[in-house]
């Protein structure tokens, strides 16, 4: 046998796979390998290549590109972004109110064809779940949820291949108040399995179980994240409390006998609860804010005492144990907030990117934290804050591309009365600074801003007053 680091053709790799040997993603490493080396050459760079503006907010998912509403969607893998497809313009009760991607990859054969394609989610205002096609926006796959609830948001349970969709919140208005009036169900949630699109279940998240004061719900490691106006976060175990299943497409007693997702039945419910379930974890935070990950588990929050304010802790889930230096503060008089999160690669690390540096560091290991300041130099320690300067260097965003293991920071910095944006590209496991791509078009710190990090290609969405502006940008092939 040869040394792990000799080169394979492709075709030994094809014999290989065909005798059984395990490879799987052998290539696809090699020419990731191969890309990382590229995009790191002296000889090459990311050019501007295309840029599109809409009056509707410009989202991005895996190498598309959605404008007016997910109704026009653009390719961005090829050289110049090229079109799709375009949907004809959809009514008023058939807008897309919210979408999401779904596509994986796959360890068993699916009973229809098109249940394995990629497809795009979407929402409708009048309550329909619609599946799309990716490439060509055919509609796969209808389904009526209510016409008791306006169902607006969709959300991901990634690790459980699930999804949720949420209506809006009842609230009850002044008048219905002095009346009486009170309406137990807060909101409702339909949970969907996906690979095939399946029903689990349609819940009611009510007062009289989960009381009083319930501002928002979600779903996450098949948990529910119920959050309260008095800034508590409480989770319950989803599977706790799930009772009769359901079938799309199928007759259910719960219906009398009527076609689940068929209009106007829709989706019934059917997982009743009467007595709270027991609660998994309870923490109390400013602005409803918990994150949980790392390993082992831990949750990152800022405590509600004003003492706390501008500090992030670090606790372990099992027991809330404050982590070893487990307080990070923000020790800086900055008008915008640092951010901090568990690492995206599950590395169990922590990333914490204030005005002018962003650091990483392990949970078990917190005094051996990698440090990247504004100037591109690695440090052991943390350095004195800056006040918000558009003249001075300003840490904005960090995009992580995880097939790369690179991370992207963006740095801004005044240059003659307009703002300017670089992007600066490091190693994720030493932090070590590779390369620099300087973005051609202004950045205005006034509005919002989006980037994305995709192989060879750099994707800026920004907002100017009531317009949106997406630049797309390509590693230079051509050689100096």
């Amino acid at each position: 046998m040869g040394s792990a680091t000799q080169t394979v053709n492709a075709t030994e790799l094809l014999n290989r796979r065909s005798r059984g040997l395990s490879d799987a993603g052998t290539i696809n490493r090699h020419n990731l390998k191969l890309l990382r080396a590229l995009i790191f050459q002296e000889n090459r760079t990311f050019i501007k290549v295309w840029s599109k503006t809409s009056k509707c907010t410009i989202m991005y998912e895996n190498g598309k590109i959605y404008f007016e509403n997910y109704e026009n969607c653009y390719s961005s893998v090829h050289s110049v972004p090229r079109v799709l497809y375009k949907l004809p313009r959809r009514s008023k009760l058939e807008k897309f109110e919210d979408a999401l991607l779904c596509q994986s990859p796959l360890g068993e054969a699916l009973a229809s064809p098109s249940d394995h394609k990629p497809s795009l989610l979407a929402l409708t205002a009048s309550s329909w779940l619609c599946r799309l096609s990716t490439e060509t926006g055919e509609e796969l796959q209808r389904v009526y949820l209510s016409s008791n609830q306006k169902f607006r948001y969709l959300g991901w349970d990634v690790a459980r291949e699930m999804l949720y969709v949420k209506s809006v919140q009842n609230k009850e208005t002044p008048l219905a108040r002095q009346a009486g009036i009170t309406h137990n169900t807060v909101m409702q949630l339909a949970i969907f399995h996906v690979f095939p699109l399946q029903i689990i279940g349609v819940l009611d998240i009510k007062k009289g179980v989960f009381g009083n004061g319930v501002t928002d719900v979600g779903l996450s490691q098949c948990v529910i994240v119920v959050s309260y106006s008095n800034k508590s976060v409480k989770m319950y175990s989803f599977e706790h409390i799930l009772q009769r299943k359901l079938t799309l497409g199928k007759q259910s007693s719960l219906l009398g006998g009527k076609i689940v997702g068929d209009f106007p039945f829709g989706i019934p419910v059917n997982i009743q609860i009467t007595d709270c379930p027991p609660v998994l974890f309870e923490v109390s935070c400013c602005n409803n804010s918990v994150q949980i990950g790392g390993y082992p588990w831990h949750y990152i929050y800022t405590p509600l005492h004003k003492n706390h304010k501008g500090t992030h802790h670090i606790c372990s889930l099992k027991d809330s144990t404050l982590a070893t230096n487990g307080i990070q503060n923000m020790n800086c008089c900055s008008l915008e907030n640092d951010e901090i999160s568990f690492h995206p690669d599950d590395s169990g690390r922590v990333i914490h990117v204030e005005i002018n540096c962003c650091f990483c560091f392990p949970l078990l290991q917190p005094n051996s934290q990698v440090t990247v300041t504004s100037s591109g130099r690695t440090v052991k320690r943390r350095i004195q804050k800056l006040d918000d300067d558009p003249d001075l260097e300003t840490f904005r965003m960090v995009e992580y591309e995880d097939e790369l293991d690179i991370l992207a920071v963006v740095v801004t910095k005044g240059e003659e009365g307009e703002g300017r944006a670089q992007i600066r590209l490091h190693d994720n496991q030493s932090g070590q600074l590779l390369r620099t791509v300087d973005l051609a078009e202004p950045w205005d710190e006034t509005y919002r801003h989006e980037l994305f990090f995709d192989k060879d290609t750099i994707i800026h969405v920004e907002q100017k007053n009531t317009t949106f502006c997406c630049h797309v940008y390509k590693l230079n092939a051509a050689r100096k």
